[in-house]
């Protein structure tokens, strides 16, 4: 590649305790956090709404936040759950588990969590250069906006960006995908309106008829019908968002690398095509429910799954997800299952054996949960840096399960909380931090943190 040498001065804001990078769920959750516990923070986000998935990518549900026994997600998570639910009237309050999103809500949510708790807020401000000296400790962020380029110093960062990329521009080393480099495939979420709601909620969704989990389903017959090329195999989610509204998290799309623009690019056209030729099959194969529907909207924001994943003090492995195993640090509990969506080569097995278009799914029994260390955020070689979101320090199985918003908002929390320590007690030094201390504070504001068991 070409280089181009640019030596100029750039403008250098006031310092910041916290500066977090990326607004979805563990980002909000972060900067919450921190504020909340008396840390100067600003949380940065590219686009212009904050929220992430549930906002920009339009995924139409919350993945469980109960382990089928209760709730286990709480503190911020569940209190940005509840305010979102409660502007849903179509929504019981009390379900847990796959409750729908209104977006639009969604996004007012986080602003006004965000910005009651104190942090201060830049959208349309992308990460674009890190400076960090030899020990490890990040110095600056570059960041861009329509005033150009600036530098921001805080004395921890958190990186939120769901790719890891301040952390491993800073020099953390990481991994991406499975062995051979492949990646999970995106979806590009869209929603359509005037849908029948009889029909859609007593044919197609109570029962599960129109999910690929349902041999039954008609996206078999869709994809085998060879009207619709586009299409590439029978992966559809589908919720009740609003009124003769369904959002949809539907179809794949392969080879899209997060941290490849141009691969990005590729994946947001062709997803706007699959998301047209879905609403045309569902107005043909089940006419009931779609056959006057339109398609109203495609995500702003690709659905990405994975893409870098720290190597942190921790790796947190398959073994420890089988072992339901506890931490004496540790931050979070999980439920979610293992959720590795199958490459491209495996579409004609899933079609032909009528399941879903899922690799070596793992879920776990009504109560049980595994713990996150908070050794998991905090990646090697960094001294001043925590990762929070789908990029903590996790094999590529388990990083099936960590990546979904619920357990995304509660890793935040805790890297918001251990950013704010670090800074009022440990000169920024994010492996100083007293685990106990942080586990009895996210306890205090209702997190749930069961004393660990012995392994």
């Amino acid at each position: 590649m070409n280089t181009y040498s640019l030596s100029r001065n750039i403008p250098l804001s006031e310092p910041w305790d916290v500066i977090v990078v990326g607004g979805g769920p563990s980002g909000c959750a972060a900067a919450i956090s921190a504020a909340r516990e008396g840390a100067k923070t600003l949380l940065l986000e590219a686009s212009g709404a904050l929220g992430g998935g549930g906002t920009s990518a339009l995924v139409p549900a919350w993945c469980p936040f109960s382990d089928k026994e209760k709730v286990i997600y709480r503190g911020l998570a569940q209190k940005i759950f509840e305010a979102c639910k409660a502007g849903m009237p179509h929504v019981p309050p009390a379900d847990v588990d796959w409750v729908p999103i209104d977006a639009e809500r969604l996004k007012r949510v986080y602003d006004d969590f965000v910005l009651a708790s104190g942090a201060h807020l830049l959208f349309n401000t992308v990460l674009s250069g890190v400076d960090h000296d030899e020990q490890g400790r990040v110095r600056a962020i570059i960041v861009s906006n329509k005033q150009g380029l600036s530098a921001l110093q805080a004395r921890v960062y958190i990186d939120c960006t769901g790719d890891a990329d301040l952390a491993a521009w800073a020099g953390a080393p990481f991994h991406k995908g499975d062995d051979s480099g492949d990646l999970m495939p995106a979806t590009h979420c869209f929603v359509l309106t005037n849908v029948d709601e009889y029909a859609f909620r007593h044919i197609y969704w109570n029962g599960g008829r129109l999910h690929a989990g349902n041999p039954e389903s008609p996206i078999y017959r869709i994809v085998e019908s060879g009207k619709y090329p586009l299409i590439p195999d029978t992966h559809i989610c589908s919720n009740w968002v609003g009124p003769s509204t369904v959002g949809f998290n539907a179809g794949h799309i392969w080879n899209v690398d997060n941290t490849d623009p141009e691969s990005v690019s590729r994946g947001l056209v062709q997803g706007r095509k699959v998301a047209k030729q879905l609403r045309d099959a569902l107005a043909e194969y089940c006419p009931e429910a779609f056959a006057a529907s339109f398609l109203c909207n495609t995500a702003p924001q690709i659905g990405v799954r994975e893409s870098r994943r720290i190597d942190g003090d921790y790796t947190l492995t398959l073994d420890d997800y089988m072992a339901r195993r506890s931490f004496p640090d540790e931050i979070v509990r999980n439920c979610y299952f293992i959720d590795v969506h199958h490459s491209a080569d495996k579409i004609a097995d899933s079609i032909t054996e009528r399941r879903e278009p899922i690799t070596n799914a793992v879920y776990y029994g009504p109560g049980e949960s595994h713990g996150i260390p908070y050794r998991c955020l905090v990646p090697k070689k960094l001294q001043n840096v925590l990762v929070a979101g789908r990029s903590i320090s996790c094999e590529r199985a388990v990083q099936g399960s960590v990546r979904v918003m619920p357990v995304c908002l509660a890793m935040g929390e805790a890297a918001g909380m251990a950013a704010a320590h670090a800074v009022q007690s440990h000169c920024g030094d994010v492996r100083a931090v007293d685990t106990a201390r942080l586990r009895h504070r996210l306890q205090e504001e209702g997190g749930y943190l069961p004393e660990p068991t012995a392994a």
